[in-house]
């Protein structure tokens, strides 16, 4: 000790000169050493020992142990040994973790960090030469020091939790096998994995075996870059392999591969079930994580991204429990699980993939919760392959697009489940996808729950081709077309969904979609809530359906259905449409207050209506026109704005036990040429309107505006040259009128035109005109995209 503080002495007196007496007094007076020379002159004498020697002087005296303790002399000696920036912990034998020194409670978290890690052996290329050629410089110090990680392997088999630092390099062409619980890590200033490079171009770079049970690999670049990027015996090789009965842990290492077969980790095998976690998993060639055969694992906090097929592949019963990735920029699908592939993702962000950002085939049955899925991409899609006898869907090539896990930007879809396929999709916000947000066909039946699906560029949910499900509580809004498409020949379960604010349709059954709608919200649309058509038999019962700006409900095109229990309001045409020879059935619906009529049915639209309570609707509670036939049995018409139920345009009914009452106009209204069968109705307490008004020789504008029409007898007026398309009510002709050329036309719906202000000739009895609306019965299906019919 003190031969080693005789050497430092003189060459401390040029760093302090003013000290230089202090110095020289040194070696006769032993005290002053450890009582009177400065602070920093004994921190600057300490920073030339290496760790036994200082720890050693912290032995002599108390002053020495704090001292000898400073901070920055452990710092300096961590620094210099180990390369790493910040200290390192190791809590558990495979758990490390770098800490900010000023943001953890410790005396000296260097020190600490120092002697946490001095039992590692090292690989440093050249190190060990130098400090044989030095070995008087590392007198004391009793750390191992290698050139290839292969020697560092060999020379810790007997070892417990052995741990072996990779410094600064790049380190090839090892054939790097564990069968034990070893530790490697990178050691480097920095960022570590910028500066440690494992690499191999014949072999998997690391390939762990049975007895790897707590092996640790951390904070290295891991590559594997084939020297024949197609040759087909790659397909078995990886950047980190991973076989039957290996838990090890992966953590916070970069990962790439440049093989065009095989994938950048592969994990195989019953009881195989890694740890990996915070690693950079991209710009692969093919697939980047690749999960088979019963295998397990948890794989935490990863970045998966920008890889050539999926960034996860799941198959054949594996079932791994993915949690907080970040999956995203595929040049394919962001997660595929096919082949009975199960899983648990949880709370992932998995965004921009080119295709889906989740597909399920194939008897796959994985659990999809709280993810954010969205901005799935698309275009035009040039290329298919199948297989067996379903002929699934595997893969689109695209040229454009966006699921607590986050999917979104995907080119095309957001969930793409298929061939069979299963699996819980629950709590993920799933939007801004070119495609439908989830789609299901091909048999598949999943449980979509509590998601999130909106601001699609297409539909919400898309099932189709004998697609099943249960989609429950989920919140669908904001999509282009419809919140939820359901077609040829599927048939899932939508229960207590929310699905609104659409800028299409809500629900739309098309070609053979059946399915059942139960205690849905289906609100705010710019058309219909739910339309059906072409075939398709829903049952539609307890929801409630409102503020459709083109009805509530449409069934046409042969379209069929059950409603029954439901309530709809507030929209802006007609509650239900019933047109084009459709015939659902009708039972225990409550259909008020719409902007226009209850239940409209016209161009020989057909329909059971049983026991329904159709009120305070602003035209007709029933109207039926145009060779129209349906059955109206029991039930209940009232408080209408207009009349109760009003027949015309050759249409006819049965109508059969029903109560008609407390209607503004009339009860039931017939125009010329119409006989319905008519049984037992109960017609009473009506206002009648329109006979009072013509009664009291007024305009019956006056009592319809623009809004209805009530029915009434007709004219047109020869002399004011009056069109097919005018028409003038009794009291005008008698007074407005009088003296002119006339004709009676027929009783049927209509509103004054002469009233309304449209003709040459003012009103005399309405009072200021109204600008003429004509109000047409229609409603537009929704516009198809054939992106949605590629197989």
């Amino acid at each position: 000790m003190a031969g080693i503080l005789g050497q430092v002495v003189n060459e401390v007196g040029t760093h302090f000169p003013n000290n230089r007496d202090v110095i020289q007094g040194i070696s006769s007076e032993n005290n002053f050493l450890q009582h009177q020379v400065p602070d920093e002159i004994l921190i600057k004498v300490f920073s030339y020992l290496l760790e036994r020697d200082l720890c050693n002087v912290a032995c002599v005296c108390k002053r020495f142990n704090t001292l000898a303790n400073d901070l920055s002399l452990w710092k300096r000696l961590y620094q210099s040994v180990y390369e790493m920036t910040l200290p390192l912990l190791r809590p558990a034998p495979t758990k490390f973790k770098f800490v900010q020194p000023d943001k953890v409670e410790s005396p000296n978290i260097w020190k600490e960090s120092f002697k946490t890690l001095y039992n590692a052996i090292h690989v440093k290329p050249g190190y060990a030469a130098y400090v044989y050629a030095n070995h008087k410089l590392f007198e004391g110090r009793e750390i191992q020091y290698y050139d290839t990680i292969e020697e560092a392997l060999s020379s810790v088999e007997s070892c417990v939790y052995p741990l072996i630092l990779l410094h600064e390099g790049v380190y090839s062409g090892e054939w790097l096998y564990i069968d034990s619980p070893v530790c490697i890590l990178g050691a480097a200033p920095g960022d570590i994995t910028d500066s440690v490079i494992v690499e191999n171009s014949k072999e998997s770079t690391f390939l762990f075996m049975e007895g790897c049970e707590d092996a640790y690999l951390g904070y290295i670049s891991i590559r594997f870059n084939p020297e024949n990027n197609q040759n087909q015996q790659h397909h078995k090789h990886s950047c980190i392999e991973i076989g039957s009965n290996c838990l090890p842990t992966i953590d916070s290492c970069n990962i790439r591969s440049k093989s065009q077969v095989g994938a950048a980790v592969s994990v195989s095998g019953r009881k195989s079930a890694p740890t990996i976690k915070n690693c950079v998993i991209s710009d692969c060639e093919n697939v980047g994580l690749y999960i088979n055969d019963h295998a397990e694992g948890n794989y935490l906090d990863n970045e998966i991204s920008s890889n050539a097929l999926a960034g996860i592949w799941v198959k054949n019963y594996a079932k791994p429990i993915i949690r907080r990735c970040h999956i995203h920029h595929g040049r394919d699908v962001g997660i595929f699980t096919f082949d009975n592939g199960m899983g648990y993702f949880d709370r992932c962000d998995i965004h921009h993939n080119r295709i889906a950002g989740f597909e399920v085939k194939a008897g796959a049955n994985p659990s999809v919760v709280n993810c954010e899925i969205h901005h799935g991409q698309t275009g035009e899609s040039t290329s298919m392959k199948t297989e067996g006898e379903n002929s699934s869907k595997i893969r689109f090539i695209q040229t454009h697009l966006q699921g607590a896990n986050e999917i979104y930007n995907g080119h095309q879809g957001g969930v793409y489940i298929f061939g069979e396929g299963r699996g819980l999709v629950e709590n993920n916000d799933i939007h801004s996808n070119a495609l439908a947000g989830i789609q299901i066909r091909t048999n598949s039946n999943p449980i979509i729950r509590g998601n999130r699906i909106h601001d699609g560029q297409h539909g919400g949910i898309y099932v189709h081709e004998k697609g099943k499900g249960l989609i429950i509580e989920n919140e669908v809004y904001s999509n282009t077309l419809a919140g939820v498409w359901v077609t040829t020949g599927s048939c899932p379960e939508l229960r207590r969904n929310r699905i609104h604010s659409g800028k299409q349709v809500g629900v739309y059954f098309y070609d053979n979609g059946h399915g059942t709608l139960e205690e849905n919200d289906i609100f705010n649309h710019m058309y219909s809530g739910v339309q059906i058509r072409t075939g398709s038999n829903p049952i539609i019962r307890r929801n409630k359906i409102w503020g459709g700006q083109n009805g509530g409900i449409l069934v046409y095109n042969g379209g069929l259905g059950v409603l029954e229990y439901n309530e709809i309001f507030d929209n802006a045409m007609a509650g239900v449409w019933i047109k084009t020879d459709s015939n659902p059935y009708l039972k225990h619906n409550k259909i008020h207050d719409g902007r226009d009529g209850g239940i409209c049915i016209f161009n020989g639209g057909r329909g059971v209506l049983e026991e329904n309570e159709i009120f305070r609707n602003t035209q007709a509670g029933v109207l039926i026109s145009s060779q129209s036939h349906p059955k109206l049995k029991r039930n209940k018409i009232f408080d209408g704005l207009a009349a109760g139920i009003e027949i015309t345009n050759n249409a006819t009914a049965t109508l059969e036990g029903n109560q008609v009452f407390n209607n503004k106009f009339a009860g039931i209204c017939l125009a010329t040429g119409v006989s319905p069968d008519m049984k037992d109705n109960k017609v009473y307490g009506n206002k009648n309107a329109i006979e009072k008004a013509v009664k009291y020789g007024r305009c019956l504008y006056k009592i319809s505006s623009y809004t209805s029409y009530p029915m009434h007898d007709f004219y047109r007026c020869k002399t004011c040259n009056t069109t097919d398309r005018n028409a003038i009510c009794v009291n005008c002709i008698r007074r407005c009128h009088a003296g002119h050329v006339v004709e009676f036309v027929t009783h049927d719906r209509f509103f004054c035109d002469c009233g309304a202000g449209t003709l040459s000739h003012q009103c005399q009895l309405a009072g200021e005109p109204t600008k003429d609306t004509d109000t047409l019965y229609d409603s537009a299906a929704p516009i198809e995209s054939h992106t949605l019919m590629v197989n």
